[in-house]
This record gives C-alpha cells, structure tokens and sequence, in this order.
C-alpha cells in the first residue's frame, strides 16, 4: 500500500485529494498544525480512514520526524497561508509559511527521504500581472501580491531541488478551482452563499470589488487528480491546469443569481473594502501540456460548478433554519 502524505489535508483541496488517494488505496496522513480550534469538517467523513498527525511548516524538526517516521512515497504541500488579501495585511506571515515553509518540507524530504515524490501546489496568482494571454510553463512570472510572490519562491526552489538534488519535485500551477468547500472568504463562494441566505430572507444584500476580474475558474475535484498524475510521470516536470475558458466574477454573479431565480442587480452593492491594491486583471490557462502528457481534461465546467455550489449553500442554509 503505497503512503502519502498531505500538507493542508483540512482545506479544500486537501479534502478531494485525501478522498481521491484513499480510492487509488493509499494509506493517507495529514498533517495539521496544533491547534485549539482545528477544523475537521472538510474531513470529517473520512477521518476514520486516514492518520493524522501534528506539524508546522514553520517548525523543519517536525517535518524530518515526519519523513523518518511514515517514509511518504508521496509528498503534496498543500498548506499555505492561500487567500490574497490577507497576504496583504499579513505579508510576513505568508512568506513564513508560503515560501519558506516549502524549503523546509523540501530540505526534509532531501535530509530524511529522499526517495520521496514530492508535489508543490503552485497557483496561476504567479503569472499576475500577465505577459502573455492565454498563460503556460513558460510564461514569464509578474506576482501582484505578496502571495503570489511568495508561491513564485515555492515554485522555483521546487525547481531548485529537483536539479541540485535530483529529488522528484514537481509544481502544478493551477488556476483557480473552487467547489461547495471552499472557504466562505473566497470571492466564489461568498456568492453563492449569499445567494442562498437571500433566497430564503437571511440577507438582502453582497458587497463585492473588482467585478471585471476575469479567471479560469474549475472544479477542485477535477484538479487533485491532476496533483496526482504528475507524481505518476517517468520523470518530474511542472505543468499548468486549467479549464482554458475565461469568465468575470460578474459573469459569476449573473449565473448564480440567476441559477436561484434573482437579479444580481438588485442584490449587489460594490465595495471598495474589496478591491486589491494591485489588481490581477486576466487569468486563462493553456493546459495543453498537461492534456497530452498527463491525458488530462476537466470533467465540470463552469455552469456545472456555480450549480454545484449554489445547491450545497441552499442545503447547508436550509439546515441552519430548520
């Protein structure tokens, strides 16, 4: 039964992947962080099936005890500090955890198991300020916050590490993938919540910023599996995925709103509370790559994913006011 270890197992992606791994029959251990207020509810259905185990990206003791105790046939470093503007308000925070935090899984991976495959979850916020429509591997890098800068220093000392110590170490740069899990904090998911709590006269109003802000918007489901196929590769390489079709999150508010019956405009109030301080306009993978080498496609598009989410938060409200 082959290991794997995931970083961030409570988070969203974290969750499909640990579900995804246990299907393949993998033995799964996560890795949390202590805690007093660790949240388990992403898991929660599983947590019978897999190990979970303390440690911090911040602490490299814990990393190499983790290493030498379970030897992971495969690494993937989901955890990081992911949500943009909060980098901004807390920019040392997120290179603590999101750059460094990757040498220090790296370097025990190198120290203690270096057999190990190791999967670094890179993000499409690296391309930012784009160079060139749609983006690849090769597309130069322009981050526009302080997490994107600091998964541009995870990206390449994944990169380092592959060619200084000949470990498999390989980064997927996703675009953005969403599902009913996501947190609540997040642009899409803030939506279709709030569509829900207006539907049934919980709230009367959403405040959202940039409403032009156009992303390669997929399903997180989709993507894990794309995670573990580059581990399954002869040999280590990075790759983009992503659906390829582009959408603003004003064409996200029209199909969820719409989806439950509403009229986004009579809902939405835009808040300049929201707007980035340096804003990342357009994001639209090309994934060709990864379609010819990994032979992989994205099973949900995008009106499959705002009915997905809308319907989840409807049942989730429901509940809360039974």
């Amino acid at each position: 039964m082959p290991v794997a270890l995931i970083t961030g197992i409570t988070g969203q992606d974290g969750s499909y992947l640990a579900e995804f791994l246990l299907g393949c029959g993998y033995q799964v251990i996560g890795m949390v962080r202590r805690s007093s207020t660790v949240t388990f509810e992403r898991i929660k259905h599983i947590q019978d099936e897999i190990t979970i185990v303390q440690g911090d990206l911040h602490d490299q003791s814990s990393l190499v005890d983790l290493m030498e105790t379970y030897h992971p046939d495969e690494v993937y470093n989901l955890a990081a500090q992911s949500f943009v503007p909060t980098s901004f308000s807390q920019p040392v925070l997120t290179g603590e955890v999101t750059a460094l935090g990757v040498t220090r899984i790296l370097e025990a991976i190198r120290l203690a198991n270096p057999q190990a495959r190791f999967y670094q979850a890179s993000t499409s916020e690296i391309f930012g300020k784009v160079r060139e429509v749609p983006q690849c591997e090769t597309t130069p890098f322009y981050p526009r916050s302080p997490y994107g800068v600091a998964k541009v220093y995870g990206h390449l000392i994944t990169v380092n590490y592959r060619e200084s110590h000949d470990l498999y170490a390989v980064s997927g740069i996703l675009f953005n993938h969403e599902s009913p899990r996501r947190g609540l904090e997040f642009v899409t998911r803030k939506i279709t919540h709030a569509v829900a709590r207006i539907k049934h006269g919980l709230a009367k109003e959403i405040h959202l910023g940039n409403l032009d802000a156009r992303r390669d918007w997929g399903y997180a489901g989709d993507y894990v599996r794309a995670m573990w196929m580059m581990l399954q590769q002869e040999q280590p390489s990075d790759f983009v995925v992503g659906t390829g079709v582009t959408h603003s999150v004003r064409d996200f508010c029209d199909l969820a709103f719409s989806y439950a019956g509403l009229d986004y405009h009579d809902f939405l109030v835009q808040d300049e509370r929201f707007f980035r301080p340096a804003e990342v306009d357009l994001l639209v993978a090309n994934s060709s790559k990864a379609q010819q080498q990994l032979k992989w496609q994205p099973e949900v598009n995008f009106e499959g994913l705002i009915e997905m989410m809308v319907d989840a938060d409807m049942r989730m409200v429901e509940k809360e006011i039974e």
